[in-house]
């Protein structure tokens, strides 16, 4: 990931503490609340630059988090949000979690901009676009998929995941962070998993509405036994979650050590 810009002044920062909500049984900030606080920073950032009124709805297709070390309950969070690329519809935003004891979240999101009436994707304003490359070159960006979906015939566990009425934002779909809500239940099962630094990358292929039957189909990849994420992971365990209505494919997430 781009490292963080230190002293430019585009990059936006914001403190505040790590609170009881946000943590597991051990105190350690749980992923679903990491996803929330780089949401909110995006909403406090946008109103910083003044563009909460002209672009407020913005959807993430993809989101990579490092959990690098982890941040423990009362701890001081400090983040750190700016953008690593951009096009005239989408964008890359960087944000890095530190906390004062050590702790430390690196996150790089795919947002796209929506068009309030349509709901579908729109073009972001040239003065926009112009403030969010102070800290990037990158202006053609693109989206490329990292991930590909698992089969049900060979997952190694299926199971059922309610979807609550709480879980579902203003798009009438279920909130990004609720699918970080999926990866926290499956680390709960394997804990050795946070023994060491991991990255966790979720795409978004399409929405869970409410009343969806949503199951969760994991797999797990040994060394060796798959070119499927290229060449340079061959030598780790990798493991998926396939999110999944009925034969629909809604998303998927990879978990590997780094």
């Amino acid at each position: 990931m781009m490292p963080v810009p230190d002293g430019h002044p585009a990059v936006f920062e914001r403190e505040w503490p790590l609170r009881v909500a946000d943590i597991d049984r051990d105190g350690r900030l749980r992923l679903d609340a990491a996803a929330r606080h780089i949401q909110d920073i995006g909403q406090d950032h946008l109103r910083e630059l003044g563009f909460e009124e002209t672009h407020p709805l913005w959807i993430v297709r993809r989101t990579m988090v490092d959990l690098i070390r982890p941040i423990r309950f009362q701890d001081m969070l400090r983040l750190r949000r700016w953008c690593s690329g951009t096009s005239n519809r989408w964008c890359e935003m960087r944000v890095r979690i530190d906390g004062r004891k050590g702790g430390l979240i690196e996150s790089e999101a795919f947002w796209i901009n929506i068009n309030r009436d349509t709901q579908m994707p729109a073009r972001i304003a040239d003065d926009f676009l112009a403030g969010l490359r102070r800290t990037t070159d990158v202006d053609r960006l693109r989206w490329k998929p990292y991930l590909t979906a698992e089969s049900r015939d060979d997952a190694l566990e299926i199971h059922e995941y309610p979807v609550r009425f709480t879980d579902i934002d203003l798009f009438d779909h279920m909130n990004n962070a609720v699918y970080w809500s999926v990866v926290e239940d499956y680390l709960s099962g394997y804990p050795e998993m946070l023994n060491a630094p991991l990255r966790v990358t979720i795409e978004h292929d399409a929405p869970v509405a409410l009343g969806d039957k949503l199951e969760i189909m994991s797999h797990v990849h040994p060394p060796g036994s798959t070119d499927q994420f290229g060449p340079a992971m061959r030598d780790r365990t990798v493991t998926t979650l396939t999110y999944v209505v009925g034969d629909e494919v809604k998303a998927i997430a990879s978990l590997f050590a780094l």
